[in-house]
């Protein structure tokens, strides 16, 4: 009876091991991508995730980091964000700014877009132009500034062309006027961002199918009847995406805008993102800057939240 019942318990023991050997292996294998996710995670939580709360936190004290012993304030750091007309001219031109920029992104990248993929051209022409249309987008902001902003100097290739041209015999300050500081500004930001909308849109023309063309040409329906009714609603879902990301990238553009003009001529250029930075590191005013970023955070957050549901509707 011993000896059965040693048996017995031997079989017990050594199906509960079994259990407990397989349930770590699932275990294992379902905690083995989150250790690979792990050191990622730490990274984004102490630089992304706790400098946000941070700030958040500091937007409602007295001036932070300079003061010893802050106050908490309340609203009184966004109150007075909102009475601060620099803060409203920095809207002004930060809609100016983020509106021609996207807007003319999307005209030329869908009109670059579809000259690359015409039939007409052939392989070798359609390489040579798309590595000239794509040298903008290779370019660091840093470069970017520094070349147009030495192009549109008083003395500077563009005034030297338009003289050339007899468009215009002066010698116009590109980046030194009130009235064309914001546009020249602009200009740049579209020339340095419309390759990624042009990259976008052309990999998505490649995969719409030619049978549908083919079907509305034997229906009568001519190039814009087909670029209305079977190309855009084709595109789409990725131009939405496009429109939202640059949107919020966009936005938060400041090596551009302050390595040429610096928010100059008298805030003719002041954004958003260079408004925050000088009244952080220019006037010590950490708490009003804090307020300044939460109040383009929850614009950004916005516009993601709409990016994140119809990524998630187009799934």
């Amino acid at each position: 009876m011993s000896a059965a019942r040693t048996s017995i318990y031997g079989k017990e023991r050594m199906k509960v091991m079994k259990t407990r050997s397989r349930r770590m292996d699932v275990l294992k294998k379902k905690s083995t991508p989150y250790l690979y996710l792990f050191p990622t995670i730490v990274l984004m939580l102490l630089l992304l995730v706790v400098p946000i709360i941070m700030v958040i936190g500091y937007s409602f004290f007295d001036n932070v980091i300079v003061n010893k012993e802050p106050a908490f304030v309340g609203l009184k750091n966004y109150i007075s964000i909102v009475n601060d007309a620099t803060f409203w001219v920095a809207v002004k031109n930060t809609l100016i700014f983020v509106g021609g920029s996207v807007v003319a992104h999307l005209i030329l990248g869908m009109a670059f877009s579809m000259l690359l993929n015409t039939r007409y051209l052939g392989n070798k022409t359609k390489g040579i132009f798309r590595v000239l249309y794509v040298l903008p987008w290779m370019f660091t902001g840093s470069v970017i500034a520094i070349l147009w902003k030495m192009m549109l100097n008083p003395n500077g290739i563009m005034n030297f062309l338009l003289e050339v041209l007899h468009i215009s015999s002066n010698h116009i300050e590109w980046l030194g006027s009130r009235q064309t500081a914001l546009f020249a500004v602009t200009f740049i930001n579209i020339w340095s961002g419309y390759p990624f909308y042009m990259i976008s849109i052309l990999a998505g023309l490649q995969g719409i199918s030619t049978d549908l063309y083919e079907a509305s040409a034997l229906d009568g329906a001519n190039s814009v009847q087909q670029f209305i009714r079977i190309t855009i609603p084709q595109l789409k879902p990725i131009l939405i995406s496009l429109i939202m990301l640059d949107f919020v990238w966009t936005i938060q553009q400041f090596a551009l805008i302050w390595m040429t003009t610096g928010g100059g001529p008298i805030n003719a250029t002041e954004t958003l993102s260079t408004y925050i930075y000088k009244q952080g590191f220019s006037k010590y005013q950490y708490s009003m800057a804090s307020a300044s970023a939460c109040i383009v955070l929850v614009v950004c957050t916005i516009i993601a939240i709409f990016y994140v549901r119809h990524q998630k509707a187009r799934d």
